[in-house]
This record gives C-alpha cells, sequence and structure tokens, in this order.
C-alpha cells in the first residue's frame, strides 16, 4: 500500500514550515515565489491529492521570530522588563512546541531600530513578535510584503495596524499619583519622560497630568530626561533645586527612581522623610533598594504568554478583527512614601 502525502511530507520534503505548506496550498499570499515552486513541486511528485478537510486547516504555528531591543548597554537577556517577558514567550512556545528564533534589534534612545534584523528575511517563518521597539517603515515593509502574522509587544506602529499586548500606563500612572495625592502630597514632580517620548512613557506623562487635574492641583512638576540614569539625576536635581516645595515624585520606571533617589541622597534629602518617591513596572530590584520602592506592578511574564496566544490567533484567523490586550497594573506599597495625609491627621487628634 503506498503511503498517504500528508502536509507533514511535503513540508518534510520541500524544507519549510507545516503552517508555510498549508498556505501555499491554500493560494494565500505573502509566500516568495521560490518558496512557492518548491512547496508545489514536492506537493507534484509525491503525488499529493488535496482533501477538503485539509484545505480548511487553519495555519498551525510551527516556527516563530523573536525581535526585542537592545542597547550596546542593556542586553536584553538580562533587561529587568524584557527578560521575564521573553521567559513568558518561551513557556508558552515550549508547551505549544512552537520552535522560536530570537534576534536582538539594535535601537536608539528613542527607541526606533537603527538595523534592519535579519530574522526578517527568513522564508520558515510562520510568525514575528516584535518587543519594545517601534515599527520603522522598512520593517513595515518588510512585514506586509510577506505577510507575516505579527503582534506588538510593549511596541508600537504609527498606524496601530498589528494586535498588540501593552500595559495600561495611563491608568497606572494616574492610580500612582492618585496614590501619592491621598497620601497628602500636593507638589508632585514626574521624572524620565519628555513631551515627545516613547508612547508607553507619554501614557504615563498624560496619566500623572490628569491625575493632578482631576484632584484640583494645578502645577505640574517635570524632571525631563530620556531613560538615561545620569540624566535623570541631573534633571531631577535641577527640578529640586528650583521648586523646593516638590515633597513626591512619580517616575516612569523603576531605575528612573533609583535615579532620582541618589539625586535626592546628593541633596541632602531622605526618601521618603523629605522626598517620596513611587516608580513604574515592579522590576526585581525595587523590592531590595534602600528604602524598598512602592511601584506599579506589570506582570511580564503573562505579557509574553498573551503575545503568543494573540499570534496564535491571528494565524488561525487572518482576517479577524485588529486586537490589542492590556494589562493592568497593580500598586505594589513598600516603604518610598510618606504618607503626609495620616501624619496630619494623626497630629490635630
Amino acid at each position: 500500500m503506498a503511503q498517504r502525502v500528508t502536509l507533514e511530507t511535503i513540508a518534510r520534503a520541500s524544507g519549510v514550515s507545516l503552517a508555510t505548506v498549508s498556505l501555499v496550498l491554500r493560494d494565500k499570499p505573502g509566500i516568495h515565489q521560490e518558496t512557492r515552486r518548491r512547496v508545489l513541486s514536492a506537493a507534484r511528485q509525491l503525488g499529493y491529492q488535496r482533501k477538503p478537510a485539509e484545505l480548511l486547516m487553519p495555519p498551525a504555528l510551527q516556527q516563530i521570530g523573536v525581535l526585542i531591543k537592545s542597547r550596546a548597554d542593556d542586553p536584553p537577556q538580562s533587561n529587568p522588563f524584557y527578560a521575564p517577558v521573553l521567559a513568558g514567550i518561551e513557556a508558552s512556545c515550549r508547551r505549544q512546541q512552537i520552535n522560536m528564533l530570537y534576534a536582538t534589534v539594535p535601537v536608539d534612545e528613542d527607541n526606533y531600530p537603527q538595523e534592519l534584523p535579519r530574522l526578517l528575511m527568513e522564508d520558515d517563518l510562520d510568525g514575528l513578535l516584535l518587543v519594545g521597539a517601534f515599527v520603522g517603515a522598512t520593517i513595515a515593509h518588510l512585514m506586509q510584503r510577506r505577510a507575516i502574522p505579527t503582534v506588538l509587544v510593549d511596541s508600537y506602529a504609527a498606524d496601530n495596524s498589528y494586535d498588540s499586548v501593552v500595559s495600561d500606563n495611563f491608568r497606572g500612572a494616574y492610580q500612582a499619583v492618585s496614590y501619592l495625592i491621598r497620601s497628602g502630597h500636593q507638589h508632585i514632580g514626574l521624572a524620565g519622560s519628555l513631551p515627545r517620548a516613547y508612547p508607553s512613557i507619554a501614557e504615563r506623562r498624560r496619566g500623572y497630568a490628569q491625575a493632578l487635574a482631576d484632584h484640583g492641583l494645578a502645577e505640574q512638576y517635570f524632571a525631563d530626561c530620556h531613560f538615561n540614569q545620569s540624566e535623570a539625576i541631573v534633571s531631577t536635581q535641577a527640578l529640586l533645586r528650583r521648586a523646593p516645595q516638590v515633597s513626591a515624585m512619580f517616575c516612569t520606571n523603576d531605575y528612573m527612581a533609583v535615579a532620582v533617589t541618589q539625586a535626592a541622597h546628593e541633596l541632602g534629602l531622605r526618601v521618603p522623610e523629605d522626598l517620596s518617591i513611587v516608580g513604574f513596572d515592579d522590576i526585581e530590584l525595587a523590592a531590595h533598594v534602600q528604602p524598598p520602592l512602592t511601584t506599579m506592578q506589570i506582570d511580564k511574564i503573562s505579557m509574553g504568554r498573551m503575545a503568543v496566544q494573540l499570534l496564535t490567533n491571528r494565524a488561525e484567523q487572518p482576517a479577524a478583527g485588529g486586537v490589542t490586550l492590556m494589562l493592568r497594573p497593580t500598586l505594589i506599597e513598600r516603604q518610598s512614601v510618606r504618607a503626609l495625609a495620616a501624619l496630619a491627621s494623626a497630629g490635630s487628634g
């Protein structure tokens, strides 16, 4: 009896993934012509007979690419935010038996890619996750030309045309600043942003401003800088010198909070006695600095897992409407905030 020819047989013979074979045999766009010819030739030589059930089979993710931003001084594997995201992606791929190819994308200080990742040229990618960087024009052109299912993870595109997993940065910032206001602080600064910042940071800046406005506080105090600790120290010290009434700082991430703590110490200020500080992200370091940092926690491992699930859904339903999953941050209270309102209330009794 002749052996039944399956999509798996054709995939092995043509040297491509199962998903690619499925796309070719269903006449889907986005496949290189040479790859398409190789698959069809293998199918003919093997005597493949198309079957309706297999034609209707959705493309499975057999191999995906993960592109994660990288700076020279910030390897992703040790990045306190993206390392757990990557761990979540790896765990989900392992559970679903998806092969994962990994590459870094060098970015500038505004998170724009500086080089074209060679991984994008791979023929056998069934899906792509872009982590922590803007979708530049060249990358967008390549992805659209090849029609690779793509999910952005803490990443952004100008036309918002991709599925994505992000944090609720506005709500998280709003909650952090509101917490400081409930603690009795009336003069609250913001460290670690710029007027034209990366979208997640711009949303945190907007949440800061909205929380002040909603609580009737007109004064905004900005220690503007890139995500650079030296810049953050200089800008924070300049702010605290010109506005000594500032009693609390909301920082756009925990590294900025560490820099603000150092800036305060160099000015002879104590945390939290003279300056309260709230961070964002809840990286592992946040619980071990002195004093331990109050911060907004993001479930970074779940961010990675959800990204793989979104990518699977997109591969199975390529015409479905766009999806954005937003993780809501949680306030983690530690010892870096002084509750002025509670002290005032106790003194008046």
